[in-house]
């Protein structure tokens, strides 16, 4: 069942702004729990996307890279890193070639816990979204990537 737009989300002068105003609602909405459940690992969501990007490159990545994968911008990936470092789930090294180069991995600490995070995070995903069926995930997914796209 779909449910009609909060009331002032439907009283918006412009279909856009309406869209605007409940998707705001809907990403904070969803982004509460997620955000509990890393601060119980002393995690923010920033710094465990840093450590999901790192997973996925496991010869590791520069930080301008690491930056640009991030789901939202982080004005300094360096303090993140820094706290990563610090609980030592990522290590940095400086590339021989360019020494103003400094490479980021992943270490076996912070592969631990991402592995105990995967069930936890999934099982709330699906606590928050399992009443849509696969179909509507997909077509609510394609919708929100074309709204982000830039307009032609």
């Amino acid at each position: 069942m779909v449910q009609k737009a909060s009331s002032a989300a439907a009283t918006a002068p412009f279909p856009e702004e309406a869209l605007f105003v409940e998707l705001l609602r809907t990403a904070d909405r969803l982004s509460r729990a997620p955000a509990q459940l890393l601060r119980d690992y002393r995690l923010s969501p920033a710094l465990y996307n840093v450590l999901r990007i790192l997973r996925g490159a496991p010869d590791g990545l520069l930080c301008g890279e690491i930056a640009g994968r991030m789901v939202t911008r982080e004005p300094d990936i360096t303090r993140l890193l820094d706290r990563l470092e610090k609980r030592t789930l990522v290590q940095r090294c400086r590339e021989e070639e360019d020494r103003r180069r400094v490479l980021v991995r992943i270490t076996g600490g912070g592969l631990d816990l991402l592995s105990r995070l995967d069930g936890p995070v999934q099982e709330l995903h699906r606590r928050q979204l399992g009443h849509l069926s696969r179909k509507q995930l997909w077509a609510l997914t394609d919708l929100v990537v074309a709204a982000r796209s830039e307009p032609e």
